[in-house]
């Protein structure tokens, strides 16, 4: 029998699930009744997700949970984010750093409960006071959790207090450069090369 082409659909592998790399999971059953949680981020981890967001640095990031199970399995989650962390200006390249300590609601709702994507209603998303999270209805990951919410705080355009717009160098020539260089004499490079070989 001739081998199997690894190009063939049968061949494939499937595709596992992407670890996180801030990962701290709690198992539903854990949640009979109100729970509290905190979760921070070692060393290694936060270098990881500093590489995943493309920050300076991430020295901070802890995060408070209060946990309360809801009606099919939705998990009701309030949290509170601490973290420090560097990004580069968008003007100077220069490290912003940035302080957050920002309080936010979520809901962690069963992966096959969320709605598809076609019928997601952007307007009432908007309106909504806590976030949707899928998990897998078994365990909630809270560092993954806390590595979004992060992302979502993280300001968007950073920039480094005095670097405005002035410090970018202004090449665009004035309307009077333009007047005066069309009246001046242009060389073309077949004017360089015929007084080079002229010399």
């Amino acid at each position: 029998m001739p081998p199997k082409n690894p190009a063939e659909p049968s061949a494939v592998v499937p595709l596992e699930r992407i670890t996180p790399e801030f990962s701290r999971r709690i198992p539903l059953a854990k949640l009979g009744r109100p729970l509290e949680a905190c979760v921070e981020a070692n060393a290694e981890e936060r270098e990881a997700l500093k590489q995943r967001f493309g920050l300076v640095s991430l020295s901070q990031l802890k995060c408070e949970f209060q946990l309360q199970r809801g009606q099919d399995g939705i998990v009701l989650a309030g949290g509170h984010l601490h973290a420090k962390a560097e990004q580069a200006c968008i003007i100077t390249g220069e490290p912003v750093e940035e302080v957050l300590n920002e309080v936010f609601q979520l809901r962690f709702v069963p992966e096959f409960a969320m709605p598809a994507d076609d019928e997601i209603d952007i307007e009432s998303l908007l309106q909504e006071d806590a976030d949707d999270v899928p998990y897998d209805g078994r365990m909630i990951d809270l560092g993954e959790a806390a590595a979004e919410q992060l992302a979502l705080c993280l300001t968007p355009y950073p920039r480094r207090a005095g670097a405005g717009l002035e410090s970018f160098v202004d090449v665009t020539p004035s309307d009077d450069e333009l007047d005066a260089g069309s009246g001046a004499e242009r060389k073309t490079p077949f004017d360089i090369l015929k007084k080079m070989q002229e010399k």
